[in-house]
């Protein structure tokens, strides 16, 4: 059997080296199908299957509240010492940490950590240690353990790291050592630079949120002692949650919302994948470029099977020799099928450097400037077995049909000069007509989902926000290392802002707790008298705090009212500014100036009288309707905002990056110990699109490459149609048949061909785009939207017959 199959590798190669364009051709055409797969297959594979390179991750849970992962520090502390199920559980938080000392801020991705992180992974140290038990206390020093990479990135591996300290928001910590290479951390996408651990959380933050009962910044995750089944650890976090929360109550909450907190509830997930908000946005995106590209792979398997089809009409005579020669069926069929299946390892082999390429390309689109993704897309077994069974699957797919008909001649017919053989048969639609068929169909829903998502893409990047971004810079700044005292961050900044205002090229400048797009939020409860709320969410309005000429930076028209000013300090009548949306749920009116209102968390005093009223504008997502959003003057602070010493300043002026070197002086003017990123705000805003992009980009490239796949299968097989029957069109023509004539008959067997495919594709196309339209992928249109159908059909009606008249 081993000598048979070698014999038959050995003639396969023979026999493709003999016809290298029809190779050339056809393993390009499988490596791009093959590569596409294998391309986003390593995507979902790293976000969705790949277990953590950790000890035993298949052991591993994370603590749920209900469905929520976020637990505040007491509740942490709380389960840590009341639990008796696992052999060792910690918490941690992802986070972003500023090596910088002053001035431009210098961000790595690090984590809090508790002290059994370490030891419950079974990650262990290649330098000094790790945090224990023992470290993670109250009150503990400032220590750190680096990333591998890290340390061979930013000490060039040096073995005394040990005696060195990094600066951690301006404090330094100790380097205690430095982990084993591979570990990039539990939370998919990130890697990890710098961890410390959460007891030391008090020496970088001002305001500590250890003791903070609504602060949700924590996640739990443990290892159940042995034994012990994911089903008894759950029971036993629904036993202990009634504790817990009875001891954590947020004193501050009202007595409904205290019960309601009683009440939540612990349970468990399996971690063995890690965790990651990457997972969650682009899940279904993957899931749906999967599809896209199995599509695409199937019209490249069509076009393949049309080729050996025609290379099959080729080859009858050389068959029917073998036959005649004693070769059963069988053994032929054997023989074709092996050259297929080499056909399709190469195409393999070419796709796999195609999706090294890809997928590394695919990772830039979801990536953003302040938050870089890293995966590890290094092939593993499940990759390889991917793409080796798929090229498997493929080759038989287009290889089974051109055999078992290439194989089906009459040795004394094929053998005569000229015979035209029965490899077609005699039916109106060959098998080479049907694969097209099925081209053009295929092709059609590719197109319409293609032009679904760009056109989808196109109405989210044109819409109107209700601001301008182009020639701002945005300066995100943090007074954390200045260590001001409370009562000087406000006028700390307000200098800042106008030394901003007095640079060259600065038309206009600003100050804001938050900007648009940025991803931060705040909301509020809002107490209006004569508005009662339909749901707990009918009362929320989204907030911002900012400073006066904030609406004409940004170029957000004002409607009615003022804009805030210099008499609008702390300790003067409390005010606001709302925008249409914001007046017309709450108020119902035009005009909402001098209605009144209340915070949930100032109910008991002031009111906050509307002053200005101003167009609506996108808060944080391009995607939802306007929302409700209010603007409070920065010097009329809210009660947590004294704590608050983060900052952005909006500067316009005529070249955003030309800005940035300016705007350094100025700011480190007022202190050289102060933390700064810069930020293009049309790039801010567009990557808030990162995920559409993605879709609209690929979707884009694969639908021209399906009707690139088409369009040269429709040649194909037209081309080797006309080609046999050249003798009767040379007969009709000496019989008086003029040239418009016959290319009158080859266009309409073209229509014909393309008119049934597009019946079945239209179909096709208006039943799957319904998933893209459930999945939340389109924005202003729906998935039988008449105008991107009909085009999409226009245009392979087009290209389809232009390849025809070819």
């Amino acid at each position: 059997m081993l000598d048979a199959l070698i014999q038959d590798l050995r003639y396969a190669f023979r026999a493709l080296r003999s016809s290298p364009g029809f190779t050339a051709v056809a393993v390009l055409s499988l490596g791009l199908g093959i590569g596409a797969n294998t391309a986003i297959f390593s995507l979902i594979n790293v976000f969705l299957l790949k277990s953590l390179p950790v000890e035993r991750p298949e052991e591993l849970q994370q603590v749920l509240i209900g469905k929520n992962g976020s637990f505040t520090n007491p509740i942490w502390e709380e389960l840590r010492n009341r639990q008796d199920i696992f052999s060792g559980v910690f918490a941690f938080s992802s986070t972003r940490f500023n090596l910088a000392p002053g001035g431009e801020a210098r961000y790595v991705q690090g984590a809090w950590a508790s002290g059994d992180y370490f030891t419950t992974l079974g990650v262990r140290a290649v330098l000094g240690r790790t945090f224990t038990t023992a470290d993670d206390r109250r009150g503990c020093a400032g220590m750190a353990v680096l990333g591998y990479d890290f340390w061979q990135r930013e000490f060039g591996g040096n073995k005394n790291v040990l005696e060195k300290t990094v600066s951690v928001e301006g404090h330094p910590f100790q380097v205690l050592g430095v982990v084993q290479p591979g570990f990039t951390g539990v939370e998919v996408g990130r890697t990890l630079d710098v961890v410390v651990p959460i007891c030391a959380e008090p020496i970088v933050r001002e305001t500590s949120a250890l003791d903070r009962r609504s602060w949700w910044w924590l996640r739990i995750i443990g290892r159940p002692k042995a034994g012990v089944s994911p089903q008894q650890v759950a029971a036993r976090m629904q036993t202990l949650a009634p504790q817990v929360f009875e001891a954590t109550v947020p004193q501050n909450w009202r007595a409904d919302g205290q019960a309601e907190y009683r009440k939540r509830t612990l349970d468990v997930t399996p971690a063995a994948n890690g965790l990651s908000y990457l997972r969650v946005q682009y899940r279904q995106a993957l899931i749906a470029l999967m599809v896209v590209v199995g599509l695409v792979l199937v019209i490249a398997c069509a076009n393949v099977a049309n080729l050996l089809l025609a290379r099959a009409s080729g080859r009858q005579k050389e068959i029917a020799i073998r036959m005649a020669l004693g070769s059963g069926r069988g053994r032929l069929v054997r023989q074709l099928l092996t050259e297929s299946v080499v056909l399709a390892l190469a195409g393999a082999a070419l796709g796999v450097a195609f999706a090294q390429w890809g997928s590394r390309l695919l990772v830039t689109f979801i990536s953003t400037s302040d938050s870089p993704v890293y995966l590890d897309l290094t092939p593993d077994l499940r990759v390889l077995a991917f793409t080796i069974g798929v090229a498997l699957l493929t080759g038989l797919l287009f290889g089974l049909a051109p055999a078992w008909r290439g194989t089906r001649v009459q040795p004394q017919i094929a053998m005569k000069e000229n015979a035209r053989g029965l490899v077609e048969g005699r039916s109106r639609f060959s098998a080479g007509k049907l694969l097209v068929m099925a081209q053009v169909a295929l092709s059609l829903v590719l197109l319409t989902a293609a032009g679904l998502l760009l056109g989808s893409f196109r109405k989210l990047a044109t819409m109107s926000t209700g601001f301008e971004t182009e020639n701002v810079l945005i300066a995100n700044v943090d007074l954390t290392n200045a260590k001001y005292p409370k009562e000087r961050v406000l006028p700390a900044f307000l200098e800042m802002l106008e030394r901003l205002r007095a640079l060259p090229g600065v038309r206009s400048a600003s100050a804001s707790a938050l900007t648009p797009m940025s991803g931060s939020s705040w909301n509020e409860e809002l107490k209006i008298d004569g508005f009662t709320p339909k749901s707990p969410d009918d009362g929320v309005a989204w907030f911002n705090r900012v400073t006066p000429e904030y609406f004409a930076t940004l170029r957000t028209p004002l409607l009615a009212g003022r804009d805030f000013s210099s008499r609008d300090l702390e300790g003067a009548p409390r005010v606001a500014i709302v925008n249409q949306t914001m007046a017309k749920h709450f108020f119902g009116a035009a005009n909402p100036v001098g209605r009144i209102f209340r915070t949930e968390d100032v109910k008991a005093g002031p009111p906050t009288e509307i002053v200005g009223m101003v167009a609506d504008t996108k808060y944080n997502s391009m995607r939802k309707d306007f929302e409700p959003v209010v603007y409070v003057p920065v010097s009329q602070a809210d009660p947590l905002s004294a704590q608050n010493i983060h900052m952005s300043f909006t500067i316009r002026g005529a070249a955003a990056t030309d800005l940035a070197g300016g705007a350094r002086e100025a700011i480190t003017a007022v202190n050289r110990a102060v933390s700064i990123e810069f930020r293009v705000f049309s790039t801010q805003v567009a990557e808030s699109l990162n995920r559409d992009r993605l879709l609209a980009t690929l979707s884009g490239f694969f639908g021209g490459l399906g009707l690139l796949l088409a369009t040269i299968g429709l040649y194909g097989v037209m081309s080797y149609n006309v080609a046999r029957r050249r003798g009767e069109i040379g007969i009709r023509m000496a019989l008086g048949a003029g040239a418009p004539r016959v290319l009158g008959m080859v266009l309409g067997e073209v229509t014909l061909l393309v008119a049934i495919g597009l019946a079945v594709g239209f179909a096709a196309a208006v039943a799957s785009t319904r998933v893209l339209e459930s999945q939340k992928f389109l924005y202003g249109l729906t998935a039988r939207d008449p105008w991107t159908l009909g085009i999409a059909v226009i245009v392979l009606a087009a290209v389809a017959l232009f390849a025809g008249y070819l």
